[in-house]
């Protein structure tokens, strides 16, 4: 498989895979394909795993796409203005990423849910609290609100991170929650009460417009029946 990711802030990528080749996305990924890319709806996994990526924020079912009698092309169109990166999933390299963050991989990777085990970053760390896990073996595309910057975190280095703003971190780093130190700046920051903590080793990616902030900024001018 190969494939080009285009349209700036705006971005698609788009696949052009060998006769039988297959890609697996959400319902509703596809953008545009060839007329012989063949689609089946499926579970992937069994109705566990379904549930899984349910509450990761992916719907209960994926949609794989085959191409059938020669070489096909199929795309995958971002849902907000951001960016889309392509990731090499194996062994020793899953990824960690957040709720919908999913777009479109081969076959061979897997999507989970992902809890994170410190029930204090459960209780507040918002969108850490339930991620996605991708393991298994591909290529994986992961979309990211807005413009994305990375970190490489050494062993035992930290980053502190407004949790929306989290966008995705290998599997080897930990997230943990800490309080904003002093009553004055928890309540007039603006800043909320709580930060995200990840801890390297690994890689750490941070996105600058999460669709919350997005949600709350376009509020304001949004007109509301009566």
């Amino acid at each position: 498989m190969k494939y080009e990711i285009k349209g700036g802030e705006l971005p698609v990528v788009i696949c052009h895979l060998e006769q039988e080749e297959k890609m697996i996305t959400q319902s509703g990924g596809m953008a545009w394909m060839s007329p012989n890319m063949k689609m089946e709806t499926s579970s992937n996994g069994g109705l566990g795993k379904a549930l899984g990526r349910m509450f990761s924020g992916e719907a209960l079912f994926q949609n794989i796409y085959t191409a059938k009698g020669g070489p096909g092309m199929i795309s995958f169109a971002a849902t907000l203005p951001g960016c889309i990166k392509a990731f090499e999933i194996g062994p020793g390299n899953e990824l960690i990423v957040q709720k919908r963050g999913f777009l479109a991989s081969e076959t061979g990777v897997n999507l989970s849910v992902f809890f994170n085990k410190k029930l204090s970053s459960g209780l507040f760390g918002g969108e850490g609290f339930i991620m996605q896990k991708l393991s298994g073996n591909g290529i994986c595309f992961v979309e990211f609100d807005g413009h994305v910057e990375e970190y490489q975190l050494a062993a035992g280095q930290k980053i502190v991170i407004d949790t929306s703003h989290l966008a995705a971190m290998s599997a080897t780093c930990n997230m943990s929650i800490e309080k904003v130190p002093g009553v004055k700046n928890m309540l007039f920051g603006g800043e909320g009460i709580f930060n995200t903590v990840v801890t390297g080793p690994g890689r750490v990616w941070v996105q600058t417009m999460p669709i919350n902030n997005l949600a709350g900024a376009l509020a304001p001018f949004m007109v509301t029946g009566k």
